[in-house]
Order: structure tokens, then sequence, then C-alpha cells
């Protein structure tokens, strides 16, 4: 039996690794769409910056692929871990709960 429980993050509509990658892949839809409109402007420093704008969205968009390829990789991980031991998982978290608790009542 699988159950699901949402983090506060999903319950809210919010996914900071999402969000991140389609901020990253809206630059580069955007820098694509500049290299496209300056293809016509001549001179060597013009062809310079073209070229290194290309790299740098090749290099955008592997960065892109290997953090959302990371993150899913992490989150599995997380749940196979809590999956198998979630009396120490629930144990950790009190005890993290419970300790800053204590230093944020301390004032």
């Amino acid at each position: 039996m699988e159950t699901h429980f949402p983090t506060m993050h999903e319950s809210m509509g919010i996914h900071p690794t999402e969000k991140v990658v389609e901020d990253l892949n809206a630059l580069v839809r955007d820098a694509e769409e500049l290299l496209k409109v300056t293809a016509d402007q001549p001179g060597e420093q013009a062809e310079a910056a073209r070229a290194r704008l290309a790299a740098t969205i090749e290099s955008a968009k592997k960065t892109s692929l290997r953090l959302k390829e990371t993150t899913l990789a992490t989150a599995r991980a997380a749940d196979r871990i809590i999956r198998a031991n979630p009396y120490q998982a629930v144990s950790l978290a009190l005890g993290a709960g419970l300790a800053l608790g204590v230093l944020i009542g301390r004032k």
C-alpha cells in the first residue's frame, strides 16, 4: 500500500525546483530568440557574442536537465529511506522540531 502525503510546497502549489527549471528554460528560449533576431548583424564582435551565447544556451540546457534528474533521484532516495525506516524518520523529525523549539524559545 502506498500513501502519498503532499509536502507543504505541493499543497500550496509551489514547486521550487520546477520553478527554477521553468525559469531556466524560459531564459534559454529567450536567448535562442535573441540569437535568431541578431543573426543578420554583421561584425566580429556580434559573431563572437553569438558564439558565446550559443555556448551558454547549451550549458544552461544541460544544467536544467541535470538539475531535474538530480532532484528526482534525491526525492526517490529520500522516499525509499523514509518508507524503509518510518519510525526512525518520525523520531528524527520530532527531535529536530524539539531542538528548534528549544532554541527559538530561549530568548
